[in-house]
């Protein structure tokens, strides 16, 4: 996945560390769509940069089509937002998403995650990480959020 950040991706909504450093590994809080900038979920392609739209086309979404993109949107574009913000806590401690080893993904509708698994394979080309999936009833801060992901990373110091 590129390196390139999406601008205004935020700190938390609430009082807590985004991700905290313990020895070699960065654990990092759970993560939701939420545009910081409008305080409002991420709810289709246009709240995501262009270059991320461009990387989900090959995947098969934001066809332009509104009678299919309508559907798919909500998840897919949550889904990047979550898993490119993951990316640049990560590089925020000097790593990168090979570095981050373990995932938690927590989702609204577990029919949701096959497109959130195409998404994931843009930040994961080789190896895919560690991974435990739960379904849960709601989010914070509202019922327009499908996702939530929490992750570690391995960060050796001195590396």
């Amino acid at each position: 996945m590129s390196s390139t950040a999406a601008p205004g991706m935020g700190a938390p909504m609430a009082n807590y560390a985004a991700a905290r450093r313990v020895g070699d590994f960065v654990f990092m809080s759970g993560v939701v769509a939420v545009d910081p900038a409008r305080r409002l979920a991420v709810a289709s392609y246009d709240d995501i940069p262009e270059a991320a739209r461009a990387a989900l086309r090959p995947l098969g979404y934001v066809t332009g089509q509104m009678s299919v993109d309508v559907y798919e949107a909500p998840i897919v574009a949550q889904s990047w937002f979550v898993l490119e913000r993951i990316r640049q806590l990560a590089a925020e401690h000097g790593g990168s998403m090979a570095d981050v080893v373990k995932l938690v993904q927590y989702f609204r509708d577990l029919r949701h995650y096959a497109p959130y698994n195409r998404v994931r394979g843009l930040f994961y080309p080789g190896e895919p990480p560690v991974s435990t999936v739960v379904e849960v009833s709601r989010f914070l801060p509202g019922d327009a959020l499908l996702i939530e992901v929490e992750a570690t990373a391995y960060l050796p110091q001195g590396r």
